[in-house]
């Protein structure tokens, strides 16, 4: 989610001001900041600071805070790409499916996409038998697929910046 150096607009459509895109970038590299530190780096006291930092959460401009847990760590060494294919793209189809993804705990992200496939979901298994029963227990479970196509990546060079 890199804020680029042009004013942001907040998900309802509000604009938002420099200070509030600076305090975004920052806490976008250093979410544990604290009230201080985030007004020390966009030139506010830290109570101001407090006070933009609650109205953007109250906005949805910050979605909430979390911890990047390295997966390998855990067991799950290998990064997949799965792109789906639906029967049809009706807004039945597409939100069943939808809602199923948001179930899932192993899914990691889901994209609608444009062009030959509909979706594109990334997961995070430990290796190929893994994979093999996700595929066989959850994703061709999914509701309206057709077609998934696979791919698995041979190195994580670089993960989202979230």
């Amino acid at each position: 989610m890199e804020i680029g150096p042009e004013v942001a607009a907040t998900k309802a459509g509000n604009r938002l001001d420099e200070l509030d895109a600076a305090i975004l970038r920052y806490l976008e590299r250093h979410g544990r900041a604290t009230n201080y530190e985030v007004g020390e780096a966009v030139g506010l006291s830290a109570s101001a600071a407090s006070r933009r930092i609650q109205a953007l959460e109250a906005s949805r401009a910050i979605r909430g805070y979390h911890a990047q847990i390295d997966d390998r760590l855990l067991g799950k060494r290998m990064t997949v790409f799965i792109r789906v294919t639906l029967e049809r793209q009706s807004a039945a189809v597409l939100s069943a499916f939808e809602a199923a993804v948001r179930r899932s705990k192993n899914i990691g992200s889901c994209h609608l996409m444009d062009g030959h496939y509909d979706y594109t979901l990334v997961v995070r298994v430990a290796d190929i038998d893994d994979y093999s029963r996700l595929h066989q227990r959850e994703l061709s479970r999914l509701p309206g697929v057709t077609r998934l196509e696979t791919s698995f990546a041979l190195r994580d060079v670089m993960e989202g910046r979230n």
